[in-house]
C-alpha cells in the first residue's frame, strides 16, 4: 500500500510539473522578446540580471534625478549586452527582436601560435541562407566582408541594424571590393570576454565616461591622462600626449571636433585586446577572409618569393593594406581585389600627395630586419582587426 501511494504521489507531482511547464511556455509565447532573451544563454542572463539589480540600487541612491538615472542605467545595460548605440526610444513595432550577444570565452591553448600556412590557401565561401530569416534567395543576399554570413536588407531593417545612410552604404558596397561589415563584425567590443568587458567598464566609470556620449579632444586627452596615471602611476609624457592627439584626429576623419561613441568604444576595445591578450591569441580572432587578404598582401610584397619581406614593407602594409577603405573604388591598372580594403595611402589608389606622404620611401622599405610570414601576421594582426568597422574612423593609428 505504501508503494502504491508513493507511485500515486509521483504521478501527481509529474502532472503538476507538466502543467507548470505548459503555463510557462504559454507565457513565453505571449512575450516573444522575453523568450528570445531566455534562449540566449545562462551567462548573458546573469549579466542582465546583475545590471538590472545594480540599476535599481543606483535609482534608490539618486531619487532627485530619476530620469537621468534611468537613462544612464539603460546605457550601461546596452554596453554590458553588446548592443552599442541602440536608443531606448527606437520603435520596435513590427520589428524582429535582436539577439542578446554572448561574449566569447578564452580557451586553454589560445596563446599558442595557430597553424596559418602561407602556401596553403583557404577556400572562402559565404553562407547560403540569410543569418536572420534562414531563407535562401540567391542574388538578393548581401555578404559580410569579414565573416561568411549573408543577409537580406529587409531583415536587417526589421532588426533595426540598417537605417538611413547605413542602408545606402550596405547596398552600394557589399558586392564591391570595398565590402561591408555585418553588425557582428562592425562592433569590435563583441570581441571582448565578460571579464575584459567589466575591466573596460570599470575604467570608464572611474574616468566618468558616460556611455553613448561624444568626446571632444579635451575629453579624450583627459581620459588618456587618467588611464595612463592609473596604469603606470606617473603622468603621461609629452610625446605620448601628441600620439593621443593624433589618434583623436584619426578617430575624427571628418573634422567634426568630436568622436562618436561607437568609434571611441571600438578604439578602447582594440586597445584593451592588445594590452590583455598576446598576439597569438589575437591571431585566432582572424576570419578566413582576413587570413586570405593577409596572404595576398604578403605575397604581393614578397616579390623575390624567398619568404621574407623588409621591415619597411611590413610597416607599409600596416599603413596601406590594413587601413580604412575608401568609399569609392579607385581606378588602377593593378588588380588587387583579392587583397581587400584599401586606404588613401595604398600604392594602387588614385591619390598622389597623401599617398606619398604616408607611404614610407622605397629606400626605407628595403632597410631594416627581414620579416617572415608569422612575424608579419603578429605585427599586423591588431591593425587587421581594427579595420573591421564600417566607420571611416581609423580605430588604431599606426606609429609614424
Amino acid at each position: 500500500m505504501g508503494v502504491l501511494m508513493s507511485r500515486r504521489q509521483t504521478v501527481e507531482k509529474v502532472q503538476k510539473v507538466s502543467l507548470a511547464v505548459s503555463a510557462f511556455k504559454d507565457g513565453l509565447r505571449d512575450q516573444p522578446s522575453t523568450r528570445r532573451r531566455t534562449e540566449a544563454g545562462a551567462t548573458c542572463q546573469g549579466t542582465l540580471e546583475q545590471a538590472v539589480q545594480e540599476g535599481e540600487e543606483e535609482a534608490l541612491a539618486g531619487p532627485s534625478q530619476p530620469e537621468e538615472s534611468s537613462s544612464s542605467r539603460a546605457a550601461w545595460e546596452r554596453l554590458r549586452d553588446g548592443r552599442g548605440m541602440e536608443p531606448e526610444e527606437f520603435d520596435r513595432a513590427n520589428r524582429f527582436t535582436p539577439p542578446a550577444f554572448i561574449r566569447p570565452k578564452r580557451e586553454l591553448h589560445d596563446d599558442e601560435f595557430p597553424d596559418i600556412s602561407l602556401e596553403q590557401r583557404e577556400q572562402v565561401l559565404n553562407d547560403e541562407m540569410c543569418e536572420i530569416c534562414e531563407v535562401w534567395t540567391a542574388e538578393s543576399l548581401f555578404p559580410c566582408r569579414i565573416c561568411s554570413r549573408v543577409y537580406h536588407d529587409g531583415c536587417l531593417r526589421r532588426m533595426g541594424y540598417l537605417q538611413n545612410d547605413s542602408a545606402v552604404e550596405m547596398t552600394e558596397t557589399a558586392h564591391t571590393e570595398t565590402g561591408w561589415s555585418c553588425y557582428y563584425c562592425d562592433n569590435l567590443n563583441l570581441l571582448l570576454t565578460e571579464e575584459e568587458m567589466y575591466s573596460l567598464m570599470e575604467t570608464l566609470q572611474h574616468c566618468k565616461i558616460i556611455p553613448g556620449t561624444c568626446l571632444t579632444l579635451d575629453d579624450f586627452l583627459h581620459y588618456k591622462h587618467l588611464v595612463h596615471k592609473q596604469q603606470f602611476e606617473r603622468p603621461m609624457a609629452e610625446a605620448q600626449e601628441e600620439q593621443a592627439a593624433l589618434q583623436f584626429s584619426a578617430l575624427d576623419p571628418d573634422k567634426k571636433g568630436h568622436i562618436e561613441w561607437h568609434d571611441f568604444l571600438s578604439h578602447e576595445s582594440i586597445q584593451l585586446l592588445q594590452k590583455l591578450r598576446p598576439q597569438n591569441a589575437l591571431l585566432r580572432l582572424l576570419t578566413a577572409k582576413e587570413r586570405e587578404r593577409a596572404r595576398a598582401a604578403f605575397l604581393a610584397l614578397d616579390q623575390d618569393s624567398d619568404g621574407f619581406i623588409g621591415e619597411g614593407e611590413c610597416h607599409r602594409a600596416r599603413h596601406t593594406w590594413f587601413r580604412k577603405h575608401q568609399k569609392e573604388t579607385p581606378s588602377c591598372n593593378v588588380s588587387i581585389s583579392h587583397v581587400g580594403p584599401m586606404s588613401e595611402s595604398s600604392p594602387a589608389s588614385s591619390g598622389s600627395g597623401k599617398s606619398q606622404e604616408k607611404t614610407p620611401p622605397a629606400t626605407e622599405q628595403k632597410e631594416g630586419r627581414p620579416v617572415d610570414w608569422p612575424g608579419f601576421l603578429q605585427e599586423n594582426v591588431a591593425y587587421i582587426l581594427a579595420a573591421r568597422p564600417n566607420s571611416t574612423a581609423l580605430h588604431l593609428q599606426p606609429p609614424a
